[in-house]
């Protein structure tokens, strides 16, 4: 996942993914959350999506919720996760307004 630490910018799919799990959500729920909300524009497959749940699993941002049915894991947004979901809400938040400024809105 190629998150840039230095400007703090998250990848598109990052965002979305801890966005997703505000709520506990297997992966296959974490996939329809995304395709919904970006009214399909953005659809993972799954390859990505589980890498993506391993890096951000490391990462201390999401953690497993329930693995009681083996098949279904559900996951869910850490307390770091939430501190880094609101820091690029805000980043994003700021580069609109720049944006705004210069196109004029």
């Amino acid at each position: 996942m190629r998150d840039n630490a230095k400007s703090g910018a998250l990848t598109e799919v990052t965002f979305f993914v801890l966005l997703a799990l505000y709520e506990p959500r297997h992966g296959y729920a974490i996939m329809q959350f995304i395709e919904d909300k970006t009214n399909g524009r953005l659809v993972l497959g799954a390859g990505s999506l589980y890498g993506a749940i391993d890096s951000l699993c490391k990462k201390g941002w999401i953690e497993l919720y329930d693995d009681s049915d083996v098949r279904k894991k559900e996951y869910r947004i850490t307390d770091l996760g939430k501190q880094i979901a609101e820091q690029e809400l805000a980043r994003l938040t700021e580069v609109t307004q720049i944006a705004e400024e210069i196109i004029g809105g």
